[in-house]
């Protein structure tokens, strides 16, 4: 597990570049989630993004919310046997923003205990805190990338080498 909420991989396709987009796009739908009804479960679909030509931008569907959920962001290349897929996993940029900005307060709060008021409990328990904060979110974060993982490498119908 990566000490920071980003994880790479890249994938090696029998399957045409084009062939890929197309399962891609089969399980994606492009969401206004302004629009209500356009909310409502869509039997097989897995994803919410936008699907281009050769890249793509997905999140998995769910069904509450989940602050550590993963942006897949992928490049779909062609090979002369097939294809290869590139995909980056990253926190959501106000996930990330707020993970970050809790963090550095605490940390902010320890450094003011620990060096101005020399108060070493409450600067020991922000920075615990702070710690606390940002190893658990990153360990949310990659459970929820090896979940989003399976579910694509479903719908292209890679097999999983654990």
């Amino acid at each position: 597990m990566n000490l920071i909420p980003f994880y790479t991989e890249t994938l090696v396709s029998a399957l045409s570049k084009e062939e890929v987009m197309e399962h891609i796009s089969r399980k994606t739908r492009e969401v206004n989630f302004l629009d209500k009804n356009q909310l409502s479960n869509q039997a097989g679909i897995a994803f919410n993004g936008i699907v281009g030509n050769q890249s793509f931008r997905l999140s998995k569907v769910i069904q509450r919310s989940n602050t550590f959920l993963p942006l897949i962001l992928g490049e779909v290349e062609d090979t002369p046997r097939g294809s290869i897929i590139f995909l980056r996993y990253k926190l959501f940029p106000g996930a990330l923003f707020f993970v970050l900005f809790w963090t550095i307060v605490l940390v902010g709060f320890s450094a003011y205990y620990l060096g101005i008021s020399q108060e070493y409990l409450n600067g020991g328990i922000c920075l615990g805190l702070a710690f606390i904060n940002y190893f658990l979110a990153v360990f949310l974060f990659h459970r929820q990338v090896n979940q989003s993982r399976k579910d694509f490498h479903q719908i292209i119908n890679y097999q999983l080498k654990d």
